[in-house]
């Protein structure tokens, strides 16, 4: 008997102490903890969330589709740490990629070190309407960039996307709005940065890269932010527009692809090159419609990298233009049915890459919106000379 009643005592004691050892949480989606000072001088909310792919892809041989490609991936893990210092004028932001996609295109340039930092910038808001940022962080270049890959109306972004972002590099940029009426609002954005992508050590080659970026709202801020989410989650009761405009400009370029793509050596150093990128966006949206457009433009003074005696090196700027279209609607039930259309048209005479067409079709079901989803597509890529393909994928995306 005294064995049970020590027993029982022991057990009532650690459920006693685990009940005081518990922590209040946010809902879920909201972060995992929010740690604030006691003096309220610095916060940090700690976030993490998961991608988990599966795909498998076909090839069309003379009207028979040949089964090619299969995985499963994950496709993204990442962990996200966000707060204000001293004062809630001054934020930080810290994104750690730990897949393997997310680490990938180590090099010389980067140390041989995997590539574990996404975002390390702080956000100063220093005068009203204007903010200073400092650091690496994405630039402000095309809207599905911007988009975080957690909150897109697809499984992943588009062909315009893959070949023609900016991405993120190191530098500062100044952040500015304000409101034209009632209801306009105007943003402004310019960035300098490196050039060269993130996490690169070896510092500065060739010139530095100059981003400007305006967007114009003529019937007001969407709901929850809703111009940077896929979908129309928010369902605005009225009507929704924004429209983006960015023109960058990367002084004497070292890479095939402005900041990105790989780096055009030569015998004694680096081809450089002046390259320019454009990007011109819209999204709409009204109760469960979405819309979103987007047009890519990239030139080069000189696209083909040679060395000094003029011989060409075989590495050339990816020239050319890019459209992406898409639509889709989103029911009372949070089923979800979109179609995208995309189009890269590189210089073929430079790049000696064919015409790409890619037509999707996506259901998603969001579950807590973009916190807790399963998304699907079936994509069908018609490209000139070769071989058409089919490829259907499947994700499941979860955020804390």
């Amino acid at each position: 008997m005294k064995f049970k009643a020590i027993l029982i005592i022991l057990v009532l004691s650690v459920i006693s102490h685990s009940k005081a050892q518990e922590i209040e949480s946010p809902s879920f989606g909201k972060g995992i903890f929010n740690l604030v000072g006691k003096d309220s001088t610095w916060s940090m909310k700690v976030g993490a969330r998961m991608q988990f792919l599966a795909l498998a892809s076909w090839e069309n041989n003379h009207g028979d589709f040949i089964h090619g490609e299969s995985a499963f991936l994950v496709r993204r893990a990442r962990l996200k740490f966000d707060g204000y210092a001293l004062t809630p004028k001054l934020k930080y932001k810290i994104e750690l990629g730990l897949s393997n996609r997310d680490m990938a295109g180590s090099s010389i340039y980067t140390s041989n070190t995997p590539r574990f930092i996404l975002d390390a910038v702080m956000k100063w808001n220093f005068y009203e309407n204007f903010e200073l940022w400092f650091g690496q962080a994405k630039l402000p270049g095309n809207r599905e960039r911007v988009i975080s890959s957690g909150n897109l109306q697809f499984v992943d972004r588009s062909i315009l996307n893959a070949g023609f972002n900016i991405d993120r590099d190191l530098g500062i940029q100044i952040r500015h709005h304000f409101n034209l009426t009632d209801t306009f609002v105007i943003r402004e954005a310019l960035a300098i940065s490196q050039g060269e992508g993130r996490n690169v050590t070896t510092g500065n080659i060739g010139g530095f890269q100059y981003t400007s970026r305006l967007e114009f709202l003529p019937l007001g801020l969407f709901p929850g932010k809703g111009d940077y989410l896929g979908g129309a989650l928010n369902r605005p009761e009225t009507p929704k527009l924004a429209i983006g405009v960015t023109y960058d400009f990367n002084n004497n370029a070292v890479k095939t692809r402005s900041n990105q793509g790989s780096y055009m050596v030569i015998e004694d150093g680096f081809f450089e090159t002046n390259i320019t990128t454009f990007f011109v966006d819209a999204i709409f949206k009204h109760k469960g419609f979405s819309f979103m457009g987007e047009y890519a433009n990239r030139d080069a003074k000189d696209p083909i990298a040679k060395e000094k005696d003029g011989t060409p090196t075989g590495k050339v700027v990816q020239v050319g233009t890019a459209i992406n279209l898409q639509a889709g609607y989103l029911f009372k039930s949070n089923w979800e049915i979109a179609g995208r259309y995309s189009n890269v048209d590189l210089n073929k005479g430079i790049t000696g890459e064919d015409l790409v067409n890619e037509y999707t079709l996506g259901v998603s079901k969001y579950i807590v919106g973009h916190k807790l989803k399963v998304q699907s597509d079936v994509t069908y890529v018609d490209t000139d000379n070769f071989n058409s393909r089919l490829a259907y994928r499947l994700q499941f995306d979860i955020h804390f």
